[in-house]
């Protein structure tokens, strides 16, 4: 195999991956595309896969069973192994990727809305730059997220002082303050 790619040695011996190392610059790209390659008849009709996270849906449990069993045995057939207190099955609800997800509904986390309300006050570019990040990966669940989170976008120019005013506390307390009435987006409902 490839493990060779990986060794390194130290006073205590020469060492090679046997896994996959996450920390390799390449490591997830190549892991995707690897994921991606295995699953690709199934991606996007009744599986999402984002790196090592596997999302399987189906419209029924019977269906549903046959779905899990076909990505456990593509799985096994390409000596990749899931652990089993990582995984949950025949749920109706589950986190994937930041987002509480539900038949026919997603919300976010319950955990990264108290991260955000717990936020403390930036004392710099850097720490404004962190929130609005974390901030921005919920937009979708925040009406009107631009206009409120403008004065902060002001502040992480390096052409601007960084100056923490009232508007931009304003600002800040607005965007905390949606995050916390942040609505279940639902899919639309035909009849």
């Amino acid at each position: 195999g490839d493990e060779w790619k990986t060794a390194f040695n130290t006073p205590n011996g020469h060492f090679e991956y046997l896994v996959m190392p996450f920390g390799l610059t390449n490591a997830p790209a190549v892991f995707q595309c690897l994921i991606n390659d295995v699953l690709k008849d199934m991606i996007n009709k009744f599986v999402f896969v984002y790196l090592d996270d596997i999302l399987i849906f189906s419209p029924d449990r019977d269906t549903h069973v046959q779905h899990v069993r076909a990505v456990l045995q593509r799985l096994l057939e390409n000596q990749l192994f899931c652990k089993a207190e990582k995984c949950e099955f025949h749920t109706t609800q589950t986190k994937f990727l930041g987002h509480v997800v539900s038949p026919g509904s997603v919300q976010m986390d319950e955990a990264k809305v108290q991260a955000v309300l717990d936020w403390p006050v930036p004392a710099d570019r850097k720490q404004l730059q962190r929130f609005l990040g974390f901030a921005n990966f919920y937009r979708r669940f925040i009406k009107g997220f631009s206009g409120v989170a403008a004065p902060l976008h002001k502040l992480t120019s390096a052409q601007v002082r960084f100056v923490w005013d009232v508007g931009a506390n304003r600002a800040f307390t607005e965007l905390k303050r949606r995050f916390s009435t942040a609505p279940i987006l639902t899919q639309p409902d035909p009849s």
